[in-house]
Parts: structure tokens; C-alpha cells; sequence
């Protein structure tokens, strides 16, 4: 089994990757949804460091060489 990470370690995880997300952040995404998969023991919460990765992946765009070639979101 992997090392887990508790919330701050998360967050330097992710700031590692190149994507900055507070604790406060992933603690809000736990609630609205949104956020990386966690896992709880008890009271704590933790998150696998190759789940935060596939999460960082599934949400980057291809790369691009202007906004035009983005999907527009509007709807």
C-alpha cells in the first residue's frame, strides 16, 4: 500500500505537480464536490498520491497555442 496523505501533505502534493490548491480548498471540494477522491479513517481524512495525480490529469486541457482551441464552456 501506498503512503497516504493527510489534507496539508495533499496540498503540497499537488503544489509539487504545479497545480496550487489549499487545504481550506480541498476541504471545501470534500463538501461541494469537485475535488480529488479521499478516503477516511475515524475522524481523518486522507488521499493517495496517484489519485491526485489521475485528478490533476483528468482536468488539464490539451495543450493549446490560444484559448480559441478550447472547448467552449459557455452554454
Amino acid at each position: 500500500m501506498e503512503t497516504l496523505l493527510k489534507t496539508l501533505a495533499a496540498a503540497k502534493h499537488l503544489e509539487g505537480k504545479g497545480v496550487k490548491r489549499s487545504p481550506n480548498t480541498l476541504a471545501k471540494l470534500r463538501t461541494i464536490g469537485g475535488g480529488p477522491p479521499f478516503m477516511k479513517f475515524g475522524e481523518e481524512v486522507y488521499y493517495s498520491p496517484a489519485a491526485l495525480d489521475v485528478w490533476v490529469e483528468e482536468r488539464l486541457s490539451r495543450p493549446v497555442s490560444s484559448t480559441s482551441e478550447l472547448p467552449n464552456r459557455a452554454a
